[in-house]
């Protein structure tokens, strides 16, 4: 799935903001260019690019996916940047949802650390999210804003969110 997505980023004109790759499933934050492509063509890229290699891999046809993918806009949230921060720990806490991990920071297939650690190098290219950029002047500083967010994603409560 990481190769995949290098040749989407490559091929197509948008900004991957977060991702977690799962066993069965995946969660991928993709925002949209001014002129870029619809989030459909991309999707329709990933999942036909991922289906095939899988399929020659594991030498098998038909069908990989059984559902079209579904999409969220975040930014029509009545409080989109508390929206955000909870999809982004969603997407992170999957894994420690399955019981793959005990923290979200130890799964290798999830963008989080980009947020949190300065020093971790993605493998894939990830754009900060306006909204963290906005967190403070500096990463440590909005780091550590950001973990705030992290503990209300934990306790399920964010302030003016719908998912109080």
């Amino acid at each position: 799935m990481i190769d995949v997505l290098k040749l989407a980023i490559q091929k197509y004109d948008f900004e991957l903001v977060g991702y977690t790759i799962m066993d069965n499933h995946i969660h991928f934050y993709i925002k949209t260019t001014k002129y870029g492509e619809t989030i459909s063509r991309i999707m329709q890229f990933v999942k036909s690019q991922f289906a095939r290699r899988y399929n020659r891999m594991m030498k098998r046809i038909g069908p990989f996916w059984n559902e079209r993918f579904s999409d969220t806009i975040i930014e029509s949230n009545m409080d989109p940047v508390s929206f955000f921060f909870y999809v982004l720990f969603y997407m992170a806490f999957n894994p420690v949802r399955s019981r793959t991990v005990k923290d979200p920071r130890d799964y290798q297939f999830s963008s989080i650390k980009c947020y949190l650690d300065k020093t971790y190098e993605s493998p894939l290219k990830i754009t900060l999210h306006e909204y963290f950029m906005k967190l403070g002047n500096t990463f440590e500083e909005r780091a550590n804003k950001l973990v705030v967010y992290e503990d209300m994603y934990r306790k399920r409560v964010l302030p003016g969110s719908m998912f109080v």
